[in-house]
């Protein structure tokens, strides 16, 4: 978006979306805690695939508050079935641009408290690009999930050198104009938007927030699909894992000559082989195991230019319900 589209946008227009997957219990409450924020010009649902009551639900408000001014502020994008919560989030991206001057990305399970929109608008007029929120200390999450995704955070930083993922940083932030058409641009199939923000090299400001319990329902990010996810996160910005397997392959090389040699020299000094179908066993097993992890990550990134070769869409949708 040129600044002077931007320019012909109403003053501090600010859009909110929220990707929604099997949010039935608590998407209402979402919504009118959004829309009762006065910095909130328009609330963009993106439905991915819900197999619950969630559009439902939301059709049901949007028609209980027909012709008043809060309907006017709510549109449901629905999609045809479910893409991923980043595809969702790019739907919206999608549909937002060049309607506001800021778009702030939020979960709507109500962990990410939609109060601190306010803060943020506060930091956007001020001069920040990009408002990221943080996870506070005394995050309600449990030690482990918490545990963890600091150590991811630690593992990515390590072997990440273009950006650095600031340690409770997730998807709720506010992004001008200029960072939502930076992000469109990006089509990669395997999204990982915490990495492209920082990428882009907009300006941040940090805010700190207490991420609450869940209001209802449960989340559908299961341990695999966290994995998976990481390693979206590592494949996407790194190729160290390609130059550590190529290390390793150089170091058992050398173990494997050094044992070599040893053995040449014993059998000259014995006179005998060396009696070992044990440790025969055991180096082709080790070395068949490194074969196989090596094979795996370049599988990795094999499988990633894959999808990306095929430039199939990231989304379709079924229906707008709503203004726009």
């Amino acid at each position: 978006m040129d600044s002077s589209s931007v320019s012909e946008l109403l003053p501090d227009q600010i859009w909110v979306v929220a990707a929604c997957f099997n949010e039935e219990t608590v998407i209402c409450k979402f919504v009118e805690r959004v829309i009762a924020l006065p910095e909130v010009s328009h609330l963009l649902l993106v439905d991915d695939g819900s197999r619950d009551g969630t559009v439902a639900n939301v059709r049901a408000w949007q028609q209980r508050f027909v012709g008043s001014k809060a309907s006017a502020q709510v549109t449901l994008i629905e999609l045809t079935r479910n893409f991923g919560k980043e595809a969702a989030m790019l739907a919206g991206l999608d549909y937002a641009q060049g309607h506001c001057e800021a778009v702030v990305l939020i979960d709507s399970d109500l962990q990410h408290p939609p109060e601190l929109i306010t803060e943020m608008a506060q930091a956007w007029r001020h001069g920040a690009e990009v408002v990221t929120a943080v996870r506070d200390e005394r995050d309600q999450e449990s030690r482990l999930k918490v545990a963890t995704a600091s150590w991811f955070y630690r593992v990515f930083n390590r072997v990440v050198d273009s950006i650095q993922l600031t340690d409770g940083a997730g998807d709720f932030r506010l992004l001008s104009a200029p960072v939502v058409a930076a992000l469109t641009q990006m089509r990669e199939f395997s999204r990982f938007s915490k990495g492209l923000l920082p990428w882009t090299g907009y300006r941040s400001v940090e805010l700190s927030y207490i991420r609450q319990n869940r209001y209802g329902g449960r989340s559908s990010w299961s341990p695999m699909k966290l994995w998976s996810y990481a390693l979206d996160g590592i494949f996407s910005f790194s190729v160290m894992p390609l130059k550590v397997w190529s290390l390793l392959g150089l170091v058992v090389s050398l173990i494997s000559l050094l044992y070599a040699a040893v053995i040449v020299v014993i059998t000259i000094i014995n006179g005998v082989d060396l009696p070992g179908y044990a440790s025969q066993i055991v180096a082709i097993l080790f070395l068949g195991g490194i074969q196989l992890i090596g094979i795996g990550v370049l599988g990795e990134y094999i499988g990633r230019i894959y999808v990306d070769a095929k430039a199939r869409p990231h989304y379709f949708i079924r229906a707008i319900h709503g203004p726009l």
